[in-house]
């Protein structure tokens, strides 16, 4: 199971570099701030996503709980995947993606589950990591932070890339562009050698 094991090393790198860039910009900007990093083509901008990608949501708490419980779910089963795959001694770029995949339904599922019993509000303020005030939400029903954006460029009204991400949603689009581009790896063929009968 050495295989497995270091699947899920992988994994908890990506975790690591998902949740530090999170709380970084979770403990350091409000909402809506913005910090460009190759003049006006890329920038960080604070956002939180209450539900789905691109901000797509169940309707309240009940769907937020619902919500919350699908991703748990879907979790487990990508772990079993993985397990599964790495005693069939899968190919191992099946293995990168489906620990990439892990690691953004993990990311993603981290901040539904705590962040709102861990941190305060950020609307108009920085938040702060367990402060006495109280803080915004119970568990499983946090927000997501998103960060990463590509506003407008070359025209006022093009934008590259309109939806704004984090960490663990790029780990998900990579595997999702491997998968793509190297399909007939996730495909396993079986053939049957033909069976002979003596009359």
């Amino acid at each position: 199971m050495q295989r497995f094991y270091k699947a899920l090393g992988f994994t908890f790198i990506l975790l690591v570099i998902d949740q530090v860039i999170k709380i970084w910009v979770k403990t350091h900007m409000t909402i809506g701030q913005e910090i460009p990093l190759i003049d006006n083509w890329f920038i960080i901008q604070f956002v939180e996503n209450p539900g789905m990608a691109f901000g797509l949501e169940l309707g309240g708490n009940w769907g937020k709980l619902a919500l919350s419980t699908f991703r748990l779910i879907a979790i487990g089963g990508i772990l079993w995947y993985l397990y599964k795959l790495a005693k069939e001694s899968a190919d191992g770029m099946v293995m990168f993606c489906i620990s990439l995949i892990l690691a953004g339904a993990t990311g993603n599922m981290i901040d539904s589950a705590f962040y709102g019993i861990i941190f305060n509000s950020s609307m108009h303020q920085v938040a702060e990591f367990m402060p006495q005030s109280g803080t915004y939400g119970t568990f499983m029903h946090g927000k997501v932070v998103d960060m990463f954006a590509f506003p407008d460029v070359l025209r006022d009204n093009f934008s590259l890339f309109r939806p704004i991400y984090n960490f663990a949603d790029a780990c998900i689009t990579v595997a999702v562009v491997f998968v793509l581009f190297n399909w007939k790896k996730f495909v396993k063929e079986e053939k049957k050698a033909p069976s002979s009968e003596t009359v």
